[in-house]
């Protein structure tokens, strides 16, 4: 299997005309539980409102330095699909410097625009805070598939049509298996082109595969092992890599 590929040598000006993933994989695949249970709507808000005690202060204080260290704005919000339907603004603090054609995924070509607080912010899930407000309004959940655009949704309906049964999460199955491998994938990207190409048709046929295994599994318990996964992650780092030899 070819772990990595350099998308920046392929011919830019082919990438658009490329194929689209077939996600031949879906089709034929049983639907998953409808709806977001009303247990785990209570979990999120009960968390949230529980987390935001401590976290206000936190989120106070880098607004402060945001604003002296960067200007505004402060936050960074981005159109995304709660349903298959429905958009939603997702809340981020701002760790880019501003640009007014911004779109599309942060590959190595968007890595020059990543403020020396950004970076600290990102590599400690500080930027990510915002999010309990849109947990409390009932945009997002703790856990679920990652906030994705309308252009994805609209590429591939049914399957986000199963996977948005489940509210977009802050963390999820998919990020805690794949971040890192996307993360290594994106980087080899230089240009705007050849990110959008490797994200398109690599990363996101991947991911939406996991989703649908959340979505196939998902209950309190998957998702307090996920929550507690990417706890350890954010505190101590702990991305040890799984044993592939044994079965």
């Amino acid at each position: 299997m070819t772990i990595h590929q350099d998308w920046d040598k392929a011919d830019v000006a082919g990438l658009a005309s490329l194929p689209q993933p077939e996600m031949s994989w879906f089709k034929g695949s049983a639907e998953v539980p409808r709806g977001m249970p009303i247990s785990k709507r209570v979990f999120d808000i009960v968390l949230a409102l529980v987390l935001l005690v401590p976290l206000s202060i936190v989120m106070a204080v880098f607004a402060v330095v945001l604003l002296i260290a960067q200007g505004r704005p402060i936050f960074y919000a981005a159109p995304r699909m709660a349903t298959p339907t429905r958009r939603f603004m997702h809340l981020k603090f701002r760790t880019m410097l501003c640009q007014d054609d911004d779109s599309g995924v942060t590959g190595a070509h968007k890595h020059w625009r990543i403020t020396p607080l950004g970076r600290f912010m990102r590599r400690t899930r500080v930027d990510e805070l915002p999010q309990l407000f849109n947990i409390l309004m009932g945009d997002m959940s703790f856990v679920g598939p990652r906030p994705t655009i309308g252009e994805y949704v609209e590429r591939f309906p049914l399957v986000y049509g199963q996977i948005l049964k489940s509210r977009p999460g802050v963390t999820g199955l998919a990020t805690l298996i794949y971040h890192r491998h996307e993360d290594r994938i994106l980087a080899r990207c230089k240009s705007a082109e050849a990110t959008e190409a490797a994200y398109a048709r690599r990363c996101l046929p991947t991911k939406l595969k996991i989703d649908m295994i959340y979505q196939r599994n998902r209950g309190l318990g998957l998702d307090l092992w996920i929550l507690w996964r990417t706890l350890r992650i954010v505190l101590y780092k702990d991305e040890r890599p799984r044993r592939h030899g044994r079965r």
